[in-house]
């Protein structure tokens, strides 16, 4: 499924690849390695590997803590609850017959979904 989107947190044990380019905790490329180094490295200092970017030659890992993971784990999905979802439009239709304060509540509402990023479509009718 290459569409679908990796969790981030520990690998754990499980990595397919032999050689890995590893940072430490402190963001210091430790260069590349065996994966049995990175292991030892994992157990040593009581931390876990992270896979960064698969798509590195060799794939980057990072050595982490539990509350680094947890920390970006929910940096990640700040900034995912905020990015506009592809093709998420507000609709709105109105009256060219609206009263003022109902119109001043349409606006309020749409000042919201312009700050939530959606894309919003306004529509007003003539008045019969």
């Amino acid at each position: 499924e290459p569409n679908r989107k990796a969790a981030f947190g520990s690998v754990g044990r499980r990595i397919p690849y032999r050689i890995l380019h590893v940072i430490n905790q402190d963001g210091e490329s430790l260069g590349n390695m065996h994966r049995a180094e990175a292991l030892k490295l994992m157990d040593q200092y009581d931390l876990k590997l992270v896979l960064l970017r698969e798509n590195a030659e060799p794939p980057v890992y990072r050595l982490m803590t539990g509350q680094q993971i947890h920390e970006e784990q929910l940096k990640r999905a700040e900034k995912e609850k905020a990015s506009p979802k592809p093709g998420m439009c507000k609709e709105l239709s109105l009256s060219s017959a609206i009263a003022k304060n109902d119109l001043e509540t349409k606006t309020k509402q749409i000042a919201q979904w312009i700050e939530k990023k959606y894309h919003v479509k306004v529509t007003i009718r003539q008045a019969k």
